[in-house]
């Protein structure tokens, strides 16, 4: 569909100036009178919305979620401070400084210039701005309390953008640590030790058996590297495969559940997640059930979604949402006590806000404490392999020497 570029009037005479997609230039003269407005210019812009398009379409992929949720913080300030959505959406483009986000903008621009509300332009992009996102948005718009709800939605995205930075922050000198061992490693097996193999040989004793163990791995190392390399490399192409598949995919998240240690973090940082996510969405304004299924979604991880699904069939059938989960499983005590009592006082969006923030809390001093006993870990074990090492080199030079004497 065309694009044409209107100059017009509006009630108090003031000029405005835009763009529209339409069959032709009456049907562009047509909405403008029925949004109040006296047409004074209408020209086509020939191949303007698909260079846009194909712009945004290339660059989409650039735009992180930090910057969505700096869109979003602004866009709720702007908002706020009294600004028409077009002339917000004007400022955004002008001060973003990522290529993507700004052509991406620039498409939004022109669908909601053209009538398209907000809400439903961004649905075009469900990988940046998912079911959750738009479905707020929706609910905004229709309850007229647009800039309050884009204020708790830029609220959820910075706690879930912090809540990240802290796990990657938390794992970062574990990661080094561990790769500088995984190194040290491979130097020694590949290099330092066959280098010495024929030196052992040719002292015609029998080796002790640490020495003897270390030959034989770094021989069949040597001898069979791209075996392992191959083999590698398809197992992990394999189980990539397997974990996009739904058995796969919910078979790993409740693994990980499940799984020592590490368990409780995820149980953790899921129910926060979906705990998180049900109350803004409520508090936002979307009904109870479109939430819960949203949720679901956002907890990212599918045994939680079932539990999910469960719930929404015993809410739909009438129950309380705090019964509901307790048949349903998965949902731990707090988060159903303070379910029933923002039921009971009809404040839910606060109580699950409150889980939500508890459990983080435990995520954070559990992620503190792990790590803090994961790196001694990695310095005894890289130490304890060393040592092995050294012992199987010198074990055979003390053994020669005693031979000697």
């Amino acid at each position: 569909m065309p694009s044409f570029r209107y100059v017009a009037v509006d009630a108090s005479g003031q000029q405005l100036t835009g763009e529209l997609e339409a069959g032709d230039p009456r049907e562009v003269t047509q909405r403008l009178r029925d949004m109040g407005q006296f047409p004074v210019e209408v020209t086509e812009q020939k191949g303007r919305v698909a260079q846009v398009r194909a712009a945004a379409g290339a660059q989409r992929r650039k735009v992180r979620r930090s910057d969505v949720t700096t869109f979003t913080r602004q866009i709720s300030d702007l908002i706020a401070g009294g600004l028409p959505l077009d002339r917000c959406l004007t400022v955004m483009i002008d001060q973003s400084e990522n290529p993507g986000l700004r052509a991406l903008l620039t498409e939004v621009q022109q669908e909601v210039r053209g009538g398209m509300p907000l809400s439903e332009a961004l649905t075009a992009y469900p990988h940046i701005f998912n079911s959750m996102y738009t479905n707020i948005v929706r609910a905004g718009e229709a309850s007229g309390q647009l800039a309050e709800v884009t204020e708790r939605l830029a609220g959820f995205l910075e706690k879930e953008q912090v809540r990240k930075s802290q796990v990657v922050s938390a794992m970062v000198y574990p990661g080094v640590l561990l790769t500088v061992a995984v190194l040290a490693v491979t130097f020694l097996l590949f290099f330092v030790v066959p280098q010495l193999s024929s030196v052992f040989t040719d002292m015609g004793s029998a080796l002790p058996a640490p020495t003897v163990l270390l030959l034989t791995v770094t021989g069949l190392l040597g001898k069979y590297w791209h075996y392992l390399l191959v083999g590698g490399g398809a197992s992990v192409v394999l189980f990539k495969a397997y974990a996009r598949t739904d058995g796969g995919h919910k078979a790993l998240d409740r693994f990980w559940m499940r799984a020592p240690v590490v368990g409780k973090i995820v149980r953790q940082m899921v129910i926060s997640r979906f705990a998180r996510s049900f109350g803004t969405l409520t508090a936002g304004g979307v009904t109870l059930l479109e939430s819960l299924e949203i949720s679901g979604e956002a907890a990212g991880n599918l045994v939680m979604k079932d539990s999910v699904d469960q719930l929404i069939a015993t809410t739909r059938s009438g129950e309380n949402l705090a019964d509901g989960m307790k048949k349903a499983g998965h949902f731990p005590p707090v988060l159903i006590h303070m379910t029933a009592v923002g039921e009971e006082t009809g404040d839910l969006p606060r109580m699950l806000s409150r889980v939500a923030d508890s459990l983080d809390f435990e995520v954070d001093a559990t992620m503190r404490r792990l790590t803090t006993m994961l790196e001694p870990l990695i310095v005894l074990s890289m130490g304890g392999f060393v040592g092995f090492v050294v012992l199987s080199i010198l074990l055979p030079i003390f053994q020669a020497n005693s031979a000697v004497k």
